[in-house]
């Protein structure tokens, strides 16, 4: 009897412990690359709202943060499905490529015909680089 206790508190500690490990799902990962110090940064967002700003600690974006990049995610899906990728015009200074786990998307600050949901994934990156990460840009 006692073995048999045992082995039930050792296998609902091993649970307890495996939980904690659980990871949220990535929502997406943002490569933005371009000219200058600070254009290079990648972005990894999860469903919970954990953020890590090119490696780093996972910090937390906002509510609002939260369902704005979930929206992005949602509204890309499309696109990243098909492998958008949209050429830069001269002049480009930035470059932009996401990842989700329906495909993924390539598009520059400047490339012709893009869709209005590229111009809010570039202020999220730029406003999550700026409040969240707290990098110059």
């Amino acid at each position: 009897m006692r073995t048999a206790i045992a082995s039930l508190s050792l296998l609902g500690a091993l649970l307890l412990a495996g939980c904690s490990g659980v990871k949220a799902p990535d929502l997406f990962i943002v490569h933005r690359t371009g000219s200058g110090s600070s254009a290079n940064l990648t972005l990894l967002v999860d469903e919970e709202g954990g953020v890590r700003c090119n490696g780093g600690k996972v910090l937390r974006l906002s509510d609002p943060q939260i369902v704005k990049a979930r929206a992005i995610q949602e509204e890309i899906h499309e696109q990243a499905a098909k492998h958008l990728t949209l050429a830069p015009r001269p002049g480009s200074v930035l470059r932009y490529y996401l990842r989700d786990e329906s495909g993924w998307v390539r598009f520059a600050d400047n490339s012709s015909g893009q869709p209005a949901v590229f111009r809010q994934l570039v202020l999220f990156v730029l406003q999550t680089a700026q409040q969240v990460c707290h990098l110059p840009e």
